[in-house]
């Protein structure tokens, strides 16, 4: 009788916790559902991104958050559903947005391991909590994010629900979504990812930045691996498939982190794009000039050969295509130790490498590559330069002075054809830096910067065309509608036919039998070395029928350094990117397309009969 007694009065009470609690859960479920957030509109606040491509298409560099395009289920490889499915929610097909299965078996882990090493969110609910939560921790979110999950079950097919998640599920390396993260580590589509890409990007749903493939391989590789056992486990691939995972050393070479270096390319670009656009308030790819794999060779060219150069502590590389793109540029040996720009905000003194603009000159005024010249001691305004090895050679041709970088020459011309029209050609051909007019002017006294001085070179590269140094082809927003496209390559023809074919030739021999022998590359190359005062600024500027290329070696304070001339640690570093860069490039001669008319080899020769003009200008000047 007692037990009976006792078991109603549990009963009772039984029933009336029950209706407590039954009334307590609903009044919770009706006050989150009263406080649900905004579900019309998916909303996502952040700064527009600014994505900058090389010229094959390859990220060099990204500011922002990176949202790649929508791609819907049916774009997605099976096997990264397979993966993404195994390693976040083996039963999405199967529950109604919350996994009770899961909960419980994540709790028992749990409560076992004393801490907690698995969850029970499901991947509705992790989209859910993405799409319209906070990241708190509290029971209220929870609840939330329960009825969120459901809701996104009635309102859309599964299908949709990872769709929807693989493209805002954040994936490392500022990207979000699958298709930025698969630009961004393989240079591919999404639609195009092997098993091994697959898995990797599943692997990093867990912990992006710990699992990221850039910056933690070894870790990445270990998490991938994983993925792919969890997939042979639950039959989704066989192991005979993963080749005993020597796939892995093969994929992992394509996840290519730009060179650090490209930095420098693309601090130089920032403020260009904006001053092309204005306010950005929208996604951007930029497409630029850069080649990723010059960009590569040029810095190992520099890491390499400037160990070589020790007195030295600074040296910077452009290089540039026939249209004026910048192919490469790296303004400094360690872009994480010093972001200044030594191509493009260093000013320095070129040396003899600003002779061109002298001997230009001379060209056009009648003088040719086979007239004799005086090496002799020559003073101007009580100023008397000397020549490097301190010696004079006598009666020498223009040609044989350029390529020796003989200085007496230099400015024998220099005073006999005009400060002001050497400075006047100079501008000509691009240098936008101030030019004083002094007797020196024609040793490269006055401060230009690698770029703009390799660019005037280009010039000549290009048969006498002047070309406008650029580094953005165009800009475009995600959709890819163009916002920005380069019109227009330079102002047309600059320097005559036949005074580019001689100052060439000249340039040639500079390489063949004079200063710069140590850039020799095998193939048809012209340029020029160039040593500014007490051994401060050294440098090499020349050209390929493919390229041209400046190289500056110095010391950011300005110190003398021991040694070291145009003529060897740029003309080497120089030869040795210019070997790499030609590799499997046909072999072309320089200029091809020049045609000297024959009334103008007859103008010359007929010049050559007569009295030497330039003689009588420099007895006329220095008697």
């Amino acid at each position: 009788m007692k037990k009976k007694i006792f078991s109603l009065i549990f009963l009772k009470w039984l029933f009336v916790f029950s209706v407590w609690l039954t009334i307590f859960l609903g009044g919770t479920v009706v006050w989150a559902f009263l406080n649900l957030p905004e579900t019309e509109s998916i909303q996502i606040t952040r700064q527009p991104s600014i994505t900058f491509l090389d010229r094959e298409g390859r990220i060099l560099a990204s500011f922002g958050d990176i949202y790649g395009q929508s791609i819907s289920y049916e774009q997605l490889p099976q096997d990264l559903i397979n993966a993404v499915i195994v390693t976040e929610d083996k039963r999405f097909f199967d529950h109604i947005g919350v996994d009770l299965r899961g909960i419980a078996r994540a709790f028992f882990v749990n409560f076992k391991a004393r801490r907690i090493i698995q969850g029970g969110s499901t991947i509705t609910q992790q989209l859910a909590k993405n799409l319209f939560l906070t990241p708190e921790r509290s029971i209220t979110r929870k609840l939330h994010e329960v009825i969120l999950s459901l809701w996104l079950e009635f309102r859309f097919s599964k299908e949709q629900i990872l769709s929807i998640y693989l493209n805002r599920v954040y994936l490392g390396s500022g990207t979000y979504g699958v298709q930025a993260a698969s630009e961004k580590y393989f240079n591919k589509k999404v639609e195009d990812l092997d098993l091994y890409e697959s898995a990797l990007i599943a692997s990093l749903l867990k912990a992006p930045s710990k699992y990221n493939p850039i910056s933690n391989p070894t870790l990445s590789q270990k998490r991938t691996k994983k993925v792919l056992r969890n997939m042979a486990n639950n039959s989704l691939i066989n192991l005979n498939d993963v080749e005993n995972y020597r796939l892995i050393s093969d994929s992992k070479k394509n996840i290519s982190e730009p060179p650090k270096s490209s930095r420098y390319f693309v601090d130089w670009l920032l403020p260009r794009v904006r001053s092309y656009l204005g306010e950005i308030n929208e996604d951007l790819i930029v497409r630029t000039t850069l080649d990723k794999e010059l960009q590569r060779m040029a810095e190992e060219s520099i890491s390499s050969i400037s160990k070589k150069f020790p007195s030295a502590n600074q040296s910077a590389i452009v290089v540039l295509d026939l249209n004026g793109g910048v192919l490469a540029m790296v303004g400094g040996r360690d872009y994480g130790d010093s972001q200044f720009n030594r191509v493009t905000q260093a000013q320095r003194q070129p040396g003899s490498a600003f002779k061109l603009f002298v001997y230009l000159v001379a060209l056009e005024n009648g003088f040719l590559p086979d007239d004799k010249i005086e090496d002799s001691e020559v003073s101007v305004d009580d100023w008397s330069p000397e020549n490097y090895k301190k010696e004079f050679l006598g009666d020498i041709s223009i040609s044989e002075a350029f390529s020796k970088s003989i200085n007496t020459v230099a400015v024998k011309i220099s005073e006999s054809v005009g400060r002001e029209e050497v400075i006047k050609k100079a501008k000509s051909l691009g240098i936008k830096s101030k030019l004083i007019n002094s007797p020196s002017l024609a040793l490269g006294t006055s401060e230009v910067n690698l770029l703009e001085l390799t660019g005037a070179y280009n010039v000549l590269a290009n048969g006498g065309n002047g070309v406008w140094t650029h580094g953005v082809r165009l800009i475009e927003d995600v959709d890819g509608n163009l916002l920005y496209l380069r019109k227009g390559f330079g102002p047309g023809r600059l320097l005559e036919e036949n005074i580019t074919f001689d100052m060439t030739r000249m340039l040639k021999e500079t390489i063949k039998t004079g200063t710069g022998k140590n850039a020799k590359i095998g193939r048809p190359a012209a340029g020029k070395t160039g040593t500014s005062q007490s051994l401060r600024d050294a440098w090499f500027i020349g050209f390929s029928s493919d390229m041209v290329t400046g190289v500056w070696f110095g010391n950011d304070d300005d110190s003398p350094m021991r040694k070291i001339t145009g003529g060897n640690a740029p003309a080497i570093l120089w030869s040795d990117f210019m070997k790499k860069a030609h590799e499997n490039k046909p072999i072309s001669k320089l200029n091809e397309n020049l045609t000297i008319k024959s009334d103008k080899i007859k103008k010359q020769n007929k010049t050559k009969n007569e009295e030497n003009l330039f003689d009588k200008l420099i007895d006329n000047l220095f008697r």
